[in-house]
């Protein structure tokens, strides 16, 4: 004789499946990004969410103690979405060519894991050379409406967002060159005269 399972055990299993379809559907949806650069633009011109998040280093990073000082390109990303798995190393490189000390221009990543092991696991996998934040409530991630990642903006030295938009673009190294005022050339490898370089 086969037994049923009790009324408890079913309701369990069925909670577990809805909670599986919902967070699977939710992980889909964050890194399937937006089809479009329009939801980001939402932002455009506006000024910026401020925000205040600890860094892997430890430190508190304040987006309001950069204003007037430097162009801040914020990346909202996490170590489950595949496709900032391909955005930050060319983030990284971008940010290993050009930036320099004293350079107006700072690179922010902000993961949004809710296990803050996972986001160093992959900072470090990935050697990223730029502070690492931590938003695991993703407060600021919906301050900027970020509805899909890699979410990447740019916010002017005025406090302005300059740029934004979701999803990885092959090629956004030459778009973020352009809003940083830096020769394109210099990112993809070419010195000012247009021949390669080191």
């Amino acid at each position: 004789m086969v037994s049923r399972p009790s009324a408890g055990a079913a309701l369990a299993s069925a909670a577990l499946a809805s909670f599986t379809v919902w967070i699977t559907w939710r992980a889909k949806a964050l890194e399937a990004g937006l089809q479009s650069e329009d939801q980001p633009a939402v932002l455009l011109h506006k000024q910026a969410p401020d925000f205040s998040l600890p860094a892997l280093d430890g430190r508190m990073v304040s987006l309001a103690a950069e204003r007037g000082r430097r162009t801040m390109v914020l990346s909202f990303w996490a170590s489950w979405c595949g496709p900032c798995r391909l955005e930050l190393p060319v983030l990284r490189s971008f940010y290993e060519r050009v930036h320099k000390p004293g350079s107006d221009f700072e690179v922010l990543a902000i993961s949004l894991d809710e296990d803050s092991g996972a986001a160093e696991r992959m900072a470090k996998d990935l050697r990223l050379p730029f502070p690492v934040l931590l938003d695991p409530s993703q407060k600021s991630a919906a301050a900027y409406g970020v509805s899909g990642i890699p979410a990447l903006f740019v916010v002017a030295k005025n406090g302005r967002v300059a740029y934004g938009a979701s999803g990885f673009r092959p090629g956004f190294e030459v778009m973020l060159a352009t809003q940083l005022g830096i020769d394109p050339k210099l990112v993809l490898g070419r010195g000012p005269n247009g021949k390669p370089s080191d």
